[in-house]
């Protein structure tokens, strides 16, 4: 092992993970927003807690770093237009919401109509590391649940182009 990881091996593995995705969406003011997340996971037990990673690039950062509540869906492999809908574009340039089905969910959150499995959280901790994304850990307020488990995977999404340009990889220091 070395101090520093060879970078492609790395990004080898970490892609080989073929974790599921998910699509974020929140609400300020009257403004929405929405975008397909890769970088998600629960990370507290009690109490309960959920975080996401937005990045900066992203027009969702822009409104999630202010927003103070969240809906995290939980799209199935047959929900591929939705991730590229909201993978592909960018709230910038598109109402992705004039494109799918929603409803306002709980504090006028955008739901959408076409994903059973997803939960409504409250921000309580925002971090932002110096680097391209930044991370919002979220209380979970209310949820819904199918059973089903057919998640869309990174794999299943790696033909999309984001729908902003990446923001810089800082230089290791």
């Amino acid at each position: 092992m070395t101090d520093e990881p060879d970078r492609d091996e790395v990004d080898a593995l970490f892609a080989s993970l073929d974790h599921p995705m998910a699509i974020v969406t929140t609400v300020l003011g009257a403004e929405r927003s929405g975008c397909l997340v890769g970088f998600h996971v629960q990370c507290g037990i009690e109490p309960l807690r959920y975080a996401i990673w937005l990045s900066k690039a992203n027009h969702t950062y822009r409104l999630g770093a202010l927003a103070e509540v969240f809906v995290v869906h939980f799209p199935r492999s047959e929900h591929y237009g939705l991730g590229a809908l909201f993978g592909a574009t960018t709230g910038d340039e598109v109402d992705k919401f004039a494109q799918c089905s929603w409803h306002p969910g709980p504090h006028g959150v955008p739901v959408l109509d076409d994903l059973d499995d997803w939960f409504v959280g409250r921000r309580v901790a925002l971090l932002d590391p110096d680097d391209d994304h930044v991370c919002i850990v979220l209380a979970p307020l209310a949820w819904a649940r199918s059973g089903k488990t057919d998640w869309l995977q990174l794999s299943d999404v790696l033909d999309l182009d984001a729908g902003h340009e990446p923001t810089e990889r800082p230089a290791a220091s």
